[in-house]
């Protein structure tokens, strides 16, 4: 049976650690600050993670760009020629154009490689969401199940990987579209922290907006407990914008509520830190439906 590699991108935000021991193909991503381009490598080779927030809080701009084709064209060229196929997991097509990137450079290489499978999957997922995709894809792998039947439950299952998150400051999001000036301007006089999710086509979406920081982190186990199935058998995902004690915290309420013994925080990686900014929290869990 031919062995195959699961290929994703940076905005997996999962650790350069966890990545090499799931045996993963990870891309990076591009961003632009202070006229230097970095990759958006996992272990923050290039810029470490803490490092970047605080420019982004010294009120830097940041630019961010796709895999590019010839990327994964070269990556995928190095799998197939030792033999093995894959499976291509890129974060949400509606954020940005990896996906497309990686089925066009899956085409182009059909040819050169015909005995060879190239299956490629819109995650609908961002940050550790579709990190928690890839790790329950990469444990379907381990289980000895076959490329088509890890394709397969990778499209029955990100439907069902939830994504709940709040943002310290508004002005942020309003940089990407995401709110209008006057909201982020009356919100940070007021303190509101809005509550988002992305949804079923993989949009970044405002849900609700609470009073306080400590409020927004509690709204978004509320969320948990609301959709999760059986939470306290999962594994969870939390990631962070350079506030890792208010990860720590959001862990601690999962635990005390559901009973959860397994959960991985990380950081939120440049190329998404950039849209969302510092104080970013994000819990990523299992549910009926998102």
């Amino acid at each position: 049976m031919p062995d195959f590699v699961i290929l994703t991108d940076s905005c997996c935000d999962m650790t350069d650690q966890m990545a090499q021991e799931l045996g993963l193909c990870v891309l990076p991503l591009m961003f632009h600050l202070k006229e230097q381009d970095y990759r958006n490598y996992l272990d923050g080779r290039e810029i470490p993670f803490h490092a970047f927030y605080e420019q982004v809080r010294s009120g830097e701009t940041v630019t961010t760009s796709a895999v590019s084709v010839g990327d994964f064209e070269v990556a995928m060229r190095t799998i197939l020629e030792s033999g093995k196929d894959i499976l291509s997991l890129s974060f949400s097509s509606a954020l940005s154009t990896t996906y497309q990137s990686s089925v066009i450079a899956a085409e182009d290489l059909k040819g050169e490689f015909p005995d060879r499978k190239i299956l490629t999957v819109d995650t609908l997922c961002a940050s550790l969401g579709q990190g928690l995709l890839t790790w329950l894809c990469a444990q379907q792998k381990k289980q000895g199940k076959t490329l088509e039947e890890v394709y397969d439950f990778a499209m029955e299952t990100r439907g069902r990987v939830c994504h709940w998150f709040t943002v310290d400051d508004l002005n942020h999001l309003k940089r990407g579209g995401r709110v209008s000036a006057a909201a982020a301007l009356f919100g940070t006089m007021l303190s509101v922290k809005p509550v988002l999710h992305v949804d079923d086509e993989g949009r970044l979406i405002p849900i609700s907006k609470v009073r306080g920081r400590r409020a927004s982190l509690l709204a978004v186990v509320d969320e948990m407990e609301k959709s999760a199935v059986d939470p306290g058998n999962q594994t969870v995902f939390i990631s962070h914008g350079d506030c890792e004690a208010d990860a720590q915290f959001v862990a601690d309420e999962v635990r005390r509520r559901f009973g959860t013994k397994d959960i991985f925080i990380n950081y939120v990686g440049p190329v998404i830190g950039s849209h969302s900014g510092p104080g970013t929290i994000a819990l990523f869990f299992l549910g009926k439906s998102r």
